[in-house]
Parts: structure tokens; C-alpha cells; sequence
């Protein structure tokens, strides 16, 4: 693809709950449907909603994140993934203008460094012209946010879109269609393992909207509303190295793939990457780094017990002094025991000496910064489990933050040379390595 101008925007919304997924989902198959190659990105840190929107697209979803990722890095990781795409779709979160410190880091704020516009989802349930002073707030909220048109989702009918339709119009934003008022249109629950079999059983989901979308929306309007000229690459960026050809291990299967693209990019430029599956019992391959990502081990913890040979590989291997960097669901699988949601414990790797539980389950999450050997790197923490304390506790280093710049509880297990915390990082500008300097 070489034309100088593609359609390029943002889905955003509101607020939560506005049906921003899966408008998206849609979008990006009906596009797909169209013989569009069709790229997507989502807001923020969310590992679950890139995974729907490869299903829709047929395409890897990348994050974008103005916490984790300068400036410069997130324009130049844009640029480079639209270079083979006949559209762009950025997916947002939250609201809008909702960032981690007022509007630093929302959907508005990615969308204006990366040099997009904005098309609004707008829940129009119980309401109708009204919607134009919302529409009119948005678009004048902030003279830097292009707003440029609007759909309005959960519609009752025909002629309740007309209200809506002249709302937008006298707010200055173009009205674009809708989506009808059903019960059928629902994404489901985020806390999915998302196995091949469960994915495909979800393929209904953007195929239904899709075909709502080319019923009552104006595609074609919409795509020209949001052309804008395809971004340059610039220079390629320098990932920095620490001592190229060394070889990372990386475990990858259902129970272990909350992986952000850029991360495994930087780890290439260390060296040979390799995949392997401790679900599978595949034992750990020859590496002078293992990384253990997140993901859902609690939906697997029969079949990881039985994986015997993965078990022990890894915890010989950090036995040995081998380097280890394992995130929340990798750091529990280096337990003593996992224990499921009825308190029955599962033996895992044995290299932490402690347990994580899913009894009691509780959300925590939040961006984390973390400081470590006079370096700050930066994540963010998302779970459901928790580690049971033991008489005699881990070694724990650094210094965990939050956005605010508050302390945060998370800690950060050291043992030998294995590293491992609650704190998804995202090390993809920083040398990975240098966690073990």
C-alpha cells in the first residue's frame, strides 16, 4: 500500500460501558469484509481487548500508551505498523478525556500524537436532542481534539435517530448512523482464558455487527471524514543493547500470552527469541534469559501440575543462576503452589517460596513505576490473585509508584536472578537486560 492518505481514527466514547468494543469489532470486520487490510491499536495497557480485535481483523493489535511509551517511541511504533494498512482504528478507553492525572494519557491525548481524529460512540439510550450539548462539549472541550462525527449506539428506532441526527448536526459534529437497540451485541467478560476453541466460538460477535454497521451506518462517509496522510517512518529507533546474540526464552500458550509486541521487538534485538509452552510440557530451550509473561495460569493449573518437565527445566535453570523476568501470572507460576478459587493448592515451579491464591479473588490494578538499580521502568498491575505471606518472606528490591507518584503495596520478589512481581512492564524502549545489572 503506497497511497500518501488512508482513513485513520479513533473510537472513543463518554464513558465505560458504551459499546466502544464492540462498535470496533465490527468496524474492523466490516472493513476486513470490504478486502480492506485494516490495522488496529487499543488505548492504554489492556491485553484482552487486542486479542478481539485480532480475531476481527486478522491482524495483530497493538497498544499504545502515553504512560509506558514516550512520545517519539508511540509516532514511531504508529508509523511503522500503518505501512501495510488500507485503514487504521484505534480503539480508546475510558472516556475520552479520562487520563491517569486528569487528561495526560487519555484516548484524546494518544489520538493527538499520533495525529488522528476522533469519531464518538455515544450511548443515546433515554435521550435524544439533549445529545447535542453533550456532542457540542466534546468537540469544544479542548481546540486540540478533532472530533469529526458521531454514531450513536442503542438506538430504539428509526425515527428516535432522527432526534440524534439533528442534535449532531446542530453541534457541528457529523452524524454517521447507529446501532440498533439488542441484547445480542454484548463483548464477554474480559477474565477469559480466550483459547483457539473459545475465540472461535466469539466469531459471531463481529460478524452480527458488522452487518448492523453496513445496514445503518454511513461507512463510506466515515472513511472519508477520516483521511488523513499516512504517517513517515522515521529513522529507525535504536533499541538499545546490552550484548546482541544472546538467546531469550520466552513462554507463549493459553495459559501464558500477555505480551505486548514492542516488548518482544526489544528482546530480539538481544538476540534469538524463541516460544515455548509450559502448558504443553515442553521443556525450557537453551537461554540466557527466560521471560514468563502473564496471562490466565488459574484456568490451567491441572494441566501446568502435570507439566512436570517444564516444572523442573525452569526450576533448574533459576537454580543455576539463570535470569528470570516473570510477570504476575508467570510470577505465580513460580510458586510453591497455586491454590484455586476453593482454597485446593497446585504445585508450580517451587523457585519463589510462597503461594498464590485465587481464594478471595479481588481487582488491583493501576500504572506502576518502578525503580530498580537507579532506573525506572514502567507497567502496570492488573489482577485478581493474591500471594499468601509465608513466615519466612522473599528478598523484595526496588520501589513501586504510582501514577501519582504514591506508594505503591506491589512488590518486586528477587531470588538469585530471578525478578518477578505483579507489574506487567513494558520495557520496549530500555534494555531489558539491564533489570539484572
Amino acid at each position: 500500500m503506497t497511497s500518501t492518505s488512508i482513513p485513520q481514527l479513533l473510537v472513543a466514547a463518554g464513558s465505560s460501558g458504551s459499546g466502544k468494543t464492540t462498535f470496533t469489532l465490527g468496524l474492523l470486520r466490516a472493513l476486513k469484509r470490504r478486502g480492506l487490510a485494516v490495522q488496529s491499536f487499543k488505548c492504554g495497557p489492556d491485553y484482552i481487548d487486542p486479542k478481539f480485535h485480532q480475531l476481527s481483523s486478522g491482524r495483530p493489535s497493538i497498544n499504545l500508551d502515553l504512560f509506558m511509551m514516550s512520545p517519539e517511541h508511540m509516532r514511531a511504533v504508529y508509523a511503522r505498523h500503518t505501512q501495510e494498512a488500507d485503514a487504521v482504528v484505534l480503539e480508546g478507553v475510558m472516556g475520552l478525556y479520562d487520563g491517569y492525572v486528569r487528561m495526560h494519557g487519555s484516548s484524546a491525548e494518544v489520538a493527538k500524537t499520533v495525529g488522528i481524529p476522533t469519531v464518538l460512540l455515544v450511548d443515546a439510550r433515554s435521550s435524544a436532542y439533549s445529545v447535542g450539548a453533550l456532542l457540542y462539549g466534546f468537540k469544544h472541550f479542548r481546540q486540540d481534539t478533532e472530533v469529526v462525527g458521531v454514531v450513536f449506539n442503542r438506538v430504539a428506532s428509526e425515527n428516535h435517530y432522527r432526534f440524534l441526527r439533528e442534535a449532531a448536526e446542530d453541534a457541528g459534529v457529523i452524524p454517521l448512523g447507529y446501532i440498533p437497540k439488542t441484547k445480542l451485541l454484548e463483548v464477554p467478560s474480559r477474565h477469559l482464558g480466550l483459547s483457539l476453541r473459545e475465540l472461535q466460538e466469539l466469531d459471531a460477535l463481529p460478524e452480527d455487527v458488522a452487518a448492523l454497521i453496513e445496514k445503518h451506518v454511513d461507512v463510506d462517509r466515515l472513511l472519508e471524514a477520516c483521511m488523513r496522510p499516512r504517517p513517515a517512518v522515521p529513522a529507525e529507533e535504536a533499541v538499545p543493547t546490552s550484548a546482541p546474540g544472546r538467546k531469550i526464552a520466552v513462554a507463549r500458550d493459553e495459559a501464558f500470552n500477555f505480551i505486548y509486541e514492542e516488548n518482544i521487538r526489544a528482546l530480539a534485538a538481544q538476540g534469538e527469541v524463541s516460544f515455548f509452552s509450559p502448558l504443553k510440557d515442553e521443556a525450557l530451550p537453551e537461554c540466557d534469559l527466560l521471560y514468563l509473561p502473564g496471562g490466565y495460569p488459574e484456568f490451567y493449573l491441572s494441566e501446568l501440575a502435570a507439566a512436570e518437565r517444564s516444572r523442573s527445566s525452569i526450576a533448574a535453570y533459576a537454580a543455576a543462576g539463570g535470569r528470570v523476568l516473570a510477570e504476575c501470572g508467570g510470577m505465580m507460576y513460580l510458586c510453591r503452589t497455586i491454590r484455586d478459587e476453593e482454597g485446593k493448592a497446585y504445585p508450580m515451579c517451587g523457585v519463589l517460596d510462597q503461594e498464590a491464591t485465587m481464594e478471595g479473588m479481588r481487582l488491583r490494578l493501576g500504572y506502576r513505576k518502578l525503580r530498580l538499580g537507579g532506573r525506572e521502568y514502567r507497567g502496570h498491575e492488573f489482577h485478581y490473585s493474591s500471594i499468601v505471606s509465608q513466615e519466612v518472606g522473599e528478598e523484595t528490591v526496588g520501589e513501586q509508584l504510582t501514577a501519582r507518584d504514591e506508594v505503591a503495596p506491589t512488590l518486586l520478589y528477587h531470588r538469585g536472578n530471578v525478578l518477578a512481581g505483579y507489574t506487567h512492564l513494558y520495557f520496549a524502549e530500555q534494555d531489558p537486560f539491564a533489570l539484572f545489572s
